[in-house]
């Protein structure tokens, strides 16, 4: 969704949820995790190489079938702080229930709906259950180490997704390939039997009207390179209203707490602007290249393939020596980093560098995702972990629905 995945790469939290009884002692594998998780970008990205074919089989322009990413990523940044509630409420059996249900259906419809807006309801419903799927894996991490693993597997899957993508268009079909997020459901029984009696706020009052303002606000956001004064117009209106309501309930579904934390307001900043530079390059990299060489389509799968998993892998080696290196500096690095790569890609014309600008996208996205999550879970008040790192994921994700967007108004059109 990344990340390298619209959903590329997503961030676990230290010690977020504390489970109780004997479940306790029975910490679910990283493995597992990883694979609940992971799938969910790999199927994200799976349309970044075959949009064309995509587009012809549903009747649409290309620029329209961008819409079949979109959409996901809409989902996914509305469903992360949904399923996070209900996480912190009920605890992660009913999540793991709700989002399967939600995955397994989803791709059911994708694969086999003839219309544009039918598939969009099927991708959505894909990338709702999914961020349900990762919640859950976010929240049993428990450690830097196992976050690590997880943050790399999901950025590893999401990198192998547009190549993956790209042999199952040719050898079967498009929609086989935007199948691929229900390759998570093989790990639900096993995280299953381990994830009881991990509620943090049994009982704690859910807040509808916060969450359809945050939900609305989002939307607009995501319509900003679309139709960008009316929803810029929008997003002010809901925001003051959202600002209103948070007044009066600061508690609620977005915790004043959270607002007037410094930490959060700067890393989930940070994760957005990263967020939306990679998913953007990584659309856009391959039309690039198409122009700028005459590299073919396998070459630049293949290319791009390799690019995103060094990044992947490189980012697990930054969070596992964040600590020893600082959070100042680390974040420079980051920062530094992050400007350069979409700079490269606007003024490369070799294929190499434009590669090495998707190297450093991901790179860039996954570590400060990996790291700023665990900043944000211990900055975050007493039970609110889950809450904190679910709206600190909407902002990256919201990055994912960004992203692609505008690579379809400036590179794609």
């Amino acid at each position: 969704m990344s990340t390298a995945s619209v959903v590329p790469t997503t961030s676990v939290t230290a010690a977020p949820v504390t489970p109780a009884g004997p479940a306790a002692r029975r910490q679910v594998p990283v493995g597992w995790l990883a694979v609940l998780a992971a799938p969910i970008a790999m199927g994200a990205n799976a349309p970044v190489l075959i949009m064309g074919d995509l587009a012809r089989s549903l009747g649409v322009a290309q620029t329209t079938a961008t819409w079949l990413v979109t959409s996901f990523a809409w989902a996914m940044t509305v469903g992360t702080p949904l399923f996070a509630a209900l996480l912190r409420q009920r605890g992660a059996r009913p999540v793991l229930l709700t989002g399967s249900a939600l995955v397994a259906a989803g791709t059911l419809l994708v694969t086999l709906a003839p219309w544009l807006p039918l598939a969009l309801v099927g991708r959505a419903g894909q990338a709702l259950g999914g961020a349900g799927l990762v919640a859950v894996a976010m929240n049993l991490a428990g450690s830097a180490r196992r976050m690590g693993v997880i943050t790399a597997g999901f950025g590893m899957l999401g990198a192998s997704g547009p190549l993956l993508g790209s042999l199952l268009a040719g050898a079967v079909s498009g929609r086989l390939a935007l199948a691929l997020s229900a390759v998570a459901l093989f790990a639900v029984p096993a995280v299953w039997r381990r994830a009881e009696g991990t509620s943090t706020a049994p009982g704690a009052a859910f807040d509808p009207r916060g969450a359809s303002l945050v939900v609305a606000l989002v939307s607009a956001l995501v319509l900003l390179p679309t139709v960008p004064l009316a929803a810029a117009g929008a997003a002010v209106v809901v925001a003051a209203l959202l600002a209103v309501h948070v007044r009066r309930r600061p508690e609620g579904f977005v915790p004043a707490a959270l607002l007037r934390s410094r930490t959060f307001l700067t890393s989930a900043l940070f994760a957005c602007t990263v967020s939306t530079s990679y998913f953007a390059l990584l659309f856009s990299l391959p039309r690039l290249i198409a122009r700028r060489t005459d590299w073919s389509t396998g070459a630049v799968g293949t290319g791009q393939l390799l690019a995103l998993l060094a990044g992947a892998a490189l980012s697990w080696l930054l969070a596992a020596a964040s600590g020893r290196l600082g959070h100042r500096r680390v974040l420079a690095l980051l920062a530094a980093l992050g400007a350069l790569a979409p700079l490269t890609a606007a003024l490369a014309d070799r294929a190499p560098l434009l590669l090495l600008a998707a190297t450093v996208a991901v790179f860039v996205s996954t570590s400060g995702n990996a790291v700023l999550s665990v900043r944000v879970a211990k900055a975050a008040p007493a039970g609110q972990s889950p809450t904190a790192i679910g709206l600190f994921v909407l902002c990256y994700q919201l990055g994912g629905a960004l992203g692609p967007a505008l690579a379809a108004t400036l590179v794609l059109s």
